[in-house]
């Protein structure tokens, strides 16, 4: 009871300096993490976790799985179909550009073997949707830049899931199987598709209906089928998620509407507490175990692997230079990242400890940097909203800047 105890404080804590936080530096994420770090066996000891306890990867599984369904429903096939291009781009070409930049400072930087050096780097390609909606949910964001966060967020980490795994079973810790791989992704699509539709069959058939005081459990109860369902088939439930949330948005908009506060309220408080417990992983003795070499790689990462992708990934596109920006300096690394990680340290590979560490590193400073900067990239980029970017004002390369009837704010 003591870790509710200290996640009920620090909820009490959280709402309090919501509103503050909701306009400047302040961050709740960032309030659990230091939290969960003050409270772990390295210095008060009240919360007492370790990588392999099952409450860690139970709990980022379902902040992420969370997180990607209520994104989903941001997001109908029409949209998507009509804003696919920037997206496609960032996870065709920024995703394995990121990968590949990655490997090359684990391994000239950080001074790991090549294979752990690409492991690592396909562990932190995805960005994180549970961070990135902290600038997906705002309005005054460029909507064309909240499109390619949103679908560049929700579908990355399915790329790259079977990239880990492919290169775990090259390392000789697990036992390859692109067949299984295959039909876990595609059932995981199949389930995320079809158990919404049958539900939002049903609730218009003649005789049955939900009560609006019912109405927002029942897109709760669609995602809750689609996690438990994906668990007993063995498909890939995040994938799944955001598949089912995109059907639901497509299909059932007013499902959409009367789950949206509630949906939102239940990810934010699994995000806050698998935020507390992974802040608990990072006691003193943790921090120290890892070399500065590994502190130089993570701020690498952070500071120079995703602009450089994304300005080649999105080079030639009409992507305004402000927006362009905000999405290379927005790419977190969270739970995705350190599910991942804990795929790796559970494969019992040599360096598989030192790959989790540096892992758990990168996400640390990334949910430090991200939470604190994003009510300032917002405020930044609706001070530019309207306002034609000329010349310099594009991103190098690009054929025309964008228009500000373009932007939707």
């Amino acid at each position: 009871m003591s870790a509710v105890l200290v996640f009920a404080a620090a909820l009490l804590l959280a709402v309090l300096i919501s509103e503050r936080a909701s306009r400047g530096v302040l961050s709740t994420a960032v309030l659990f993490l230091v939290t969960g770090f003050v409270m772990s066996q390295g210095v008060f000891g009240v919360v007492v976790l370790a990588p392999h306890d099952p409450v860690v990867a139970v709990l980022a599984e379902l902040a992420l799985f969370s997180v990607l369904f209520t994104d989903g429903m941001r997001t109908g096939v029409k949209e998507l179909s009509t804003a696919w291009r920037l997206p496609g781009r960032a996870l065709f070409l920024g995703l394995p550009l990121t990968l590949v930049f990655t490997a090359l400072l684990a391994h000239w930087v950080a001074g790991l073997p090549w294979l752990e050096s690409f492991l690592l780097g396909a562990v932190l390609s995805p960005t994180d949707p549970v961070l990135a909606a902290a600038i997906v949910g705002r309005e005054e964001v460029p909507w064309r830049l909240r499109q390619l966060l949103n679908v560049e967020s929700g579908l990355n980490d399915g790329l790259a899931l079977p990239i880990v795994i492919v290169l775990l079973a090259v390392a000789g810790s697990t036992e390859l199987k692109l067949g299984t791989l295959a039909s876990e992704v595609a059932l995981g699509v199949g389930l995320g598709v079809f158990i919404p539709w049958l539900a939002i069959r049903l609730e218009r058939s003649r005789h049955l209906g939900a009560d609006s005081t019912y109405a927002p459990l029942y897109a709760f109860a669609i995602g809750l089928l689609v996690l438990s369902a994906t668990s007993i088939l063995h498909a890939n439930e995040f994938l799944a998620a955001f598949a089912a949330g995109i059907t639901v948005a497509t299909i059932g908009h007013e499902i959409r509407e009367a789950f949206h506060r509630f949906g939102e309220l239940v990810a934010e408080l699994l995000k806050l507490a698998a935020l507390l417990v992974f802040g608990a992983l990072m006691s003193p003795q943790f921090l120290a175990e890892i070399p500065w070499t590994g502190y130089a790689f993570a701020a690498l990462v952070l500071v120079a692997v995703r602009p450089l992708a994304l300005l080649m990934a999105l080079a030639g596109s009409r992507l305004a230079w402000r927006e362009w920006a905000a999405a290379a300096w927005f790419g977190p690394k969270g739970f995705a990242s350190v599910v991942f990680g804990l795929l790796v340290l559970k494969s019992g590979l040599a360096r598989a400890d030192e790959v989790f560490h540096l892992t758990a590193l990168v996400v640390v400073g990334s949910i430090l940097a991200h939470s604190s900067t994003d009510v300032l990239m917002a405020r930044w980029l609706h001070k530019s909203s309207g306002s034609r970017q000329d010349g310099p004002g594009t991103v190098p390369g690009a054929e025309l800047p964008l228009q500000s009837k373009e932007t939707k704010t």
